[in-house]
């Protein structure tokens, strides 16, 4: 059985799919997928369906969710329901179990990939690094659980993966600017720093890219234009990190081209000479 989240929701065994369609079911399934092995408490079930405003009804109402998810698992894995509720849906003493041994989730091979790949960046081996990050991310296929409507419980697992997205994405373009690729990482954050406005990591990582690349000037012009949106919109100053690096693009400082900084990232690079062996 495939169970991916990393995008839409998708369970299903060969060519029969275990999704409901059916908005509160697909809900639960998703929570009970995202904690496979784990019990999910009937609380967290019920503040997922209805926040904190549960109807008298509730419990009912999912016991009959979960039986129905019973038997979509039934007909897609060719069993009876008896079978699924003993050994793939259990109830537990204060809540529900999915387990789906045998079964290729994403979240569980995107979560190795990223410990690798955080290893290797740590170690410095930024080839291995790069893949095993590239790897991680070729799993995802959009948002995650893009097709499932988020209570609580869900927007906030949905935003933990989001924000483990985002940094990874980060953590590869940091092993690709150590490895002298600054050249091909300029489209790819051009983009990234409209998507996120404030994001002083990404901008850190596009003017040093740029300024490797020949393009002091516009190095700069991000940062003029940075700093006045966070001026003017939140009344903020740049960070001193990222200052120190306008300053060093200004007097074209000869550590900002170290590339391959060992153990210091390059967002560190920026703010002193570099340091081998520290």
């Amino acid at each position: 059985m495939d169970a991916l989240v990393l995008g839409s929701l998708v369970l299903q065994h060969g060519d029969r799919q275990a999704v409901p369609t059916a908005r509160k079911p697909r809900q639960v399934l998703s929570l009970l997928v995202l904690n496979e092995g784990d019990i999910v408490p009937t609380t967290s079930l019920l503040r997922e369906l209805w926040d904190e405003r549960p109807p008298r009804s509730a419990m009912t109402t999912l016991q009959t969710y979960v039986l129905q998810l019973r038997k979509l698992l039934a007909e897609a894995l060719g069993t009876t329901q008896a079978e699924v509720a003993r050994d793939v849906l259990r109830t537990g003493g204060t809540g529900y179990q999915l387990c789906l041994p045998g079964t290729v989730l994403d979240l569980e091979k995107y979560r190795g990939l990223e410990r690798a790949g955080q290893h290797a960046l740590e170690a410095s081996d930024d080839d291995a690094a790069t893949d095993l990050f590239s790897e991680a991310l070729a799993l995802w296929r959009g948002r995650a659980l893009g097709d499932v409507e988020h209570g609580p419980m869900l927007r906030a697992e949905a935003a933990r993966l989001e924000q483990s997205r985002l940094t990874m994405v980060e953590c590869r373009l940091e092993a690709e600017l150590r490895l002298g690729r600054h050249r091909e990482s300029l489209s790819e954050l051009a983009a990234l720093v409209v998507q996120h406005s404030y994001n002083e990591n990404l901008y850190a990582q596009y003017m040093l890219a740029l300024y490797r690349s020949g393009c002091r000037t516009r190095a700069l012009d991000i940062y003029r234009r940075l700093r006045a949106s966070m001026v003017d919109e939140l009344g903020l100053e740049p960070s001193p990190r990222l200052q120190r690096l306008q300053r060093a693009v200004l007097t074209a400082a000869p550590h900002l081209d170290d590339v391959g900084g060992g153990r210091w990232s390059s967002v560190e690079l920026v703010g002193q000479p570099a340091q081998r062996g520290a």
